[in-house]
């Protein structure tokens, strides 16, 4: 019977791996293998001989310039280097000069409330008010109330006998003050009071008529000598001279002269950071009145400021102790020197003697009072100023390191502060004028006057 195809068999699988034996005996060479990859760039070589000059020995002409080229790319920042050794310090330089003054600035804001001011004069006594609406009645306080009814209406009864005194009833409350009252009529004329006491002297009357001339009396005897005058006034002379006392008292005139003002004695005053001198042989040095700020200032655009800048003004002082904080106020008077402004014969010099021995007065001339020689002075900002050598205001006559004080003009306050510096001429011995450099000395309390020079305010005589 014929079959049909059988079932196909499964795939045949590969054998074990057959043993290698060794062998010595090398087999045939294999087939060229495929070209290697390229090997690494080698590194370069040594730079060649020199070869053979070529056949042109003439140089060429320069060609020209190249475009320029394109900017290159920004190199990486080094690194930071060693930090160098500290370097030895340099000189002082010089001070500057100094700049000018910037243009004036806005408005600040507002600063802090100030000080309290000055208490204000007592005001006008005010008018007479309107008469007030009359006021309510005053309320009567009920007694104790007895609550009874009311009977039958009786009969008319006879008039009995006056009863006997009852008790003193108890003390009513005081009732509430009532309104016042209308004005009443005028009373009658009362009956004259006893005399009073004398009363002050009255003011002198005028003169009397002048009476009818006397007969003339026989001649008296003669006199004593009388002392010597003082020198005469010229008329309509017009010279000034200046005393400031340096203490909280007016000073007198020298004999012979007749005040004309007396006031406060203003070294100088400070604005913008400005210092502008006050002569104190002048008259102009003498202010009738006091302020901390005396003056205002003014701008392009026509406005005027008072006491609202830190503007500042310097007065002599007195001798009272430095107070340990500023003063103001009422405290204020006691550290303001005191000045008087006097009419003169005939212009006033200062003398400086440059030692400590009083410099005599030149011949024809006369003391007015002796000091000592005081030239110059700064403060705040090393701004102040100075005396003329020959004007009555270098000769002070009182001596002391700190001679003025310095007021705020804005606050309103008075102090020392440590930055004001007085100038004094000082004592020269002639044997030493170009022998030898000054030498340096500080002196202490009790040796001050010892190295102050010395002079006299004088005036001609007529």
């Amino acid at each position: 019977i014929p079959r049909g195809p059988g079932v196909p068999g499964n795939p045949p699988t590969p054998g074990p791996r057959g043993i290698s034996l060794p062998s010595n005996i090398p087999g045939p060479p294999g087939d060229p293998g495929l070209p290697g990859l390229d090997g690494e760039q080698g590194f370069p070589g040594l730079p060649g001989s020199p070869g053979p000059a070529g056949p042109g020995t003439i140089q060429g002409d320069r060609g020209d310039s190249g475009f320029p080229g394109i900017p290159g790319q920004r190199g990486q920042p080094g690194s930071p280097g060693f930090p160098g050794s500290t370097g030895i310090p340099g000189r002082a330089g010089f001070k500057g000069e100094r700049g000018d003054s910037g243009p004036i600035g806005n408005p600040g804001a507002m600063g802090f409330p100030g000080d309290p001011g000055f208490f204000g004069f007592k005001g006008e006594k005010g008018r007479t008010g309107r008469k007030g609406p009359p006021g309510s009645p005053g309320t009567t306080i009920p007694g104790e109330e007895l609550r009874t009814y009311p009977g039958d209406p009786g009969f008319p009864g006879s008039v009995g006998p006056p009863g006997d005194l009852g008790p003193q009833g108890e003390s009513a409350r005081p009732g509430r003050a009532g309104s016042k009252g209308n004005v009443g009529p005028r009373g009658k004329l009362g009956i004259n009071g006893p005399a009073g006491t004398p009363g002050a002297v009255g003011d002198p009357g005028p003169n009397g008529l002048p009476g009818s001339p006397g007969e003339q009396g026989s001649p008296g005897k003669q006199g004593a000598v009388g002392r010597p005058g003082s020198p005469g006034r010229s008329v309509s002379i017009g010279y000034t001279l200046v005393k400031h006392s340096q203490s909280d008292q007016v000073p007198p005139c020298p004999v012979g002269m007749s005040r004309l003002w007396d006031g406060y004695s203003l070294l100088y005053v400070e604005g913008q950071e400005k210092a502008h001198n006050q002569d104190l042989g002048l008259a102009g040095s003498c202010l009738p009145r006091f302020s901390t700020m005396p003056f205002i200032y003014c701008n392009a655009n026509e406005l005027c400021y008072f006491a609202s800048r830190n503007d500042k003004s310097y007065w002599l002082s007195t001798t009272a102790p430095i107070p340990m904080m500023p003063v103001a106020d009422r405290q204020i008077p006691r550290y303001i020197s005191r000045c008087t402004v006097c009419e003169a014969p005939s212009q006033a010099i200062a003398v400086h003697s440059q030692d400590i021995t009083i410099p005599p007065c030149p011949a024809g001339w006369r003391s007015l009072w002796i000091g000592y020689s005081f030239l110059m002075h700064t403060a705040a900002g090393a701004e102040g100023g100075g005396q003329s050598l020959v004007s009555p205001g270098s000769c002070l006559e009182d001596f002391r390191a700190t001679p003025f004080i310095e007021c705020n003009g804005a606050r309103g306050t008075c102090h020392y502060f440590a930055n004001k510096h007085s100038f004094w001429l000082t004592t020269i011995e002639p044997a030493l004028q170009f022998v030898e450099a000054p030498q340096s000395e500080t002196l202490k309390a009790g040796q001050l006057r010892t190295r102050v020079s010395r002079c006299q305010v004088c005036m001609k005589t007529l």
